[in-house]
């Protein structure tokens, strides 16, 4: 099934934790977007760091990803120049590598919704260098 957006760390994270200031925001957000959301190995090498070691966190972190809502899309040696070019491109407002991932699937993958709490980042960065993200959920 092809994906209707992206998911960042962020918003991952802030689903899984109740005390999270931004949890309300996304549930209510997750209730109405059609799934599934792709994200990249790298969003999933923050939220596993992120979570840490207790094993209901770990739990709650694999339970949400065995669900339809996300679906991970490869990122591989041919990609690679071209997160290089974004990290450059966007060295004044440093861009890590797992948003670089996710940018250049937008692009790749003609997608332009990003479920992200990360707003400064994603109002900043463009698809193909030109088109904005639609970012949800809302400040």
């Amino acid at each position: 099934m092809r994906p209707n957006g992206l998911i960042d760390t962020g918003a991952i994270l802030a689903l899984l934790d109740r005390d999270d200031r931004w949890h309300a925001r996304c549930r209510a957000a997750f209730a109405s977007l059609r799934f599934p959301f792709a994200t990249s190995a790298a969003v999933l090498a923050e939220v596993f760091h992120l979570v840490g070691d207790q094993p209901r966190d770990v739990e709650a972190a694999w339970g949400f990803l065995r669900s339809d809502a996300v679906t991970v899309l490869p990122i591989d040696g041919g990609d690679l120049p071209a997160l290089e070019t974004l990290m450059g491109r966007y060295a004044d407002h440093p861009m890590d590598f797992a948003d670089a991932t996710l940018v250049h699937l937008a692009h790749r993958e003609s997608l332009t919704t990003v479920f992200t709490i990360d707003h400064a980042d994603f109002e900043t960065y463009r698809i193909g260098g030109r088109r904005r993200f639609r970012i949800v959920p809302d400040r």
